[in-house]
């Protein structure tokens, strides 16, 4: 039997796709961007399928992508354009397999869509707190591989941060097993963590213990308009003084992008009677007092920091301010192509970057038009450029972006991973010395490179 032959048995019949049609949407970056091909998409249902397909990969010496809902921004779940490499999809890997009320945590499979783990959370009167314009259709293997980040980082941390163990696929096969719900467990080195934000690339996630949260219940929504984008700092700090840690999200959004929304995406309207250049889109939680809020308004009006603000009566205008939010990436791609920059500063740095950076881009390509919005609570923006039609190489636009952001102390990857459009990028970002670990890493756990090769390293 040949290799395709041997790997639809492991599988069985209707759980591998080799029609071109079939596999368009997973060899596409999501944006149409990036192309590959592959002889065939392979869809597991359990462990043990994984493992016999990578066994009977790596005897044959041919490399495996895995992919989730391929909603990444870098291309990191696309194969090359070789059409040798193999897709490992783990839709069918979604089971919810446990949930621990009483120990705040869940089992889930690595294909699990986000928005089902947050449901079932929520049934069991807890939280999963990792949120992200993509959660209907995004998977949770893909969310820990890129380290996804999303709206909620500002109190909960990355997907990092919201886990507890893993079952993960070595290339030779090997089942590294840690699923402890555990939140304290010193013994030994925690190996978990080397797999998340790896992209697949030391090894295949097929399954997850979480952190679970109690239930905030209903959030106070509140869109807020800004004079300048600085001024969303010196709101953060008023608000965080005031309410503490019950800032549940704090999103920076120009009146530009918000525009692309209302132009592009039905239904949806800025609450404003007047325009403002800058918007800032928050949660926060019930604990806070109408008191402690109304004060914190009350004195960043007075300091000049904001020039309104709505606050949502009911949960179905709350929905409609975050469609606001969740749309955007919907109108920017119904708008044209941009160059896509996921960076993080300081939160101190944050004005400094975004002044430098209006600059930088009007130097490098006069005309062009700035799409900023992100998660400025955490220090992540998505600073995006849609370039002049006439202006055909954005390469210095990116690099004069990433440099700035480096030189006041950030990244120029925050929580989209790195992936195979910014491979090129890590070695001039990150030292001699953190680029030479990684490979030591790969080297070791993936030798003959069968995994995700020509993403990240």
């Amino acid at each position: 039997m040949t290799l395709i032959e041997d790997l639809k048995a492991i599988v069985g019949e209707n759980a591998y796709r080799t029609d071109p049609d079939d596999l368009l949407p997973h060899v596409t970056e999501w944006r149409g961007v990036v192309h590959g091909q592959t002889p065939i998409l392979l869809l597991p249902a359990d462990t043990s399928e994984v493992v016999r397909i990578v066994r009977c990969c790596a005897a044959a010496g041919t490399a495996i992508v895995p992919q989730g809902g391929n909603t990444g921004m870098c291309a990191g779940a696309v194969p090359d354009e070789s059409g040798t490499q193999v897709v490992l999809s783990l839709a069918r890997m979604n089971a919810i397999r446990s949930v621990d009320r009483d120990n705040y945590s869940m089992i889930v499979e690595a294909g699990c869509i986000l928005q089902n783990i947050q449901d079932a959370a929520r049934k069991a009167g807890r939280h999963f707190p990792l949120s992200l314009g993509a959660e209907g259709s995004c998977q949770i293997g893909g969310n820990l591989s890129t380290n996804a980040g999303g709206i909620n980082v500002i109190r909960y941390g990355t997907a990092r941060s919201q886990l507890l163990g893993l079952e993960v696929v070595l290339a030779d096969g090997t089942i590294v097993n840690s699923l402890r719900a555990l939140r304290k467990d010193t013994a030994g080195y925690d190996l978990k963590q080397l797999f998340v934000g790896s992209e697949g690339t030391l090894g295949i996630i097929t399954a997850a213990a979480l952190k679970l949260y109690p239930d905030p219940g209903e959030t106070r929504t509140m869109l807020v308009s800004l004079p300048s984008s600085g001024d969303a700092v010196k709101l953060l700090g008023l608000m965080r003084d005031s309410l503490g840690d019950k800032i549940e999200a704090f999103e920076l959004v120009s009146d530009f992008v918000f525009s692309l929304v209302e132009k592009h995406v039905a239904n949806t309207r800025l609450p404003f009677r007047q325009r403002s250049p800058w918007y800032v889109l928050t949660d926060v939680t019930p604990g806070s007092s109408t008191d402690a809020l109304e004060t914190t308004l009350q004195r960043a009006v007075d300091a000049r920091v904001i020039n309104d603000a709505i606050v949502a009566k009911n949960e179905t205008e709350s929905a409609a301010m975050w469609r606001l939010r969740h749309s955007i990436t919907e109108g920017e791609k119904a708008e044209g192509k941009a160059l896509k920059h996921d960076i993080s500063v300081p939160l101190s740095a944050m004005q400094e970057f975004l002044l430098r950076g209006e600059a930088l881009i009007e130097s490098l390509a006069p005309g062009s038009q700035l799409v900023a919005f992100g998660h400025v609570g955490d220090g992540n923006l998505h600073y995006n450029v849609m370039l002049p039609h006439s202006f055909k190489d954005g390469e210095a636009v990116t690099a004069g972006i990433y440099t700035l952001a480096t030189e006041l102390g950030g990244s120029f990857s925050a929580e989209h991973g790195v992936g195979r459009l910014k491979s090129k990028y890590l070695p001039q970002y990150r030292t001699e010395s953190e680029v030479a670990l990684m490979k030591t890493l790969k080297k070791a756990l993936d030798p003959a490179n069968i995994l995700n090769p020509g993403k990240v390293i």
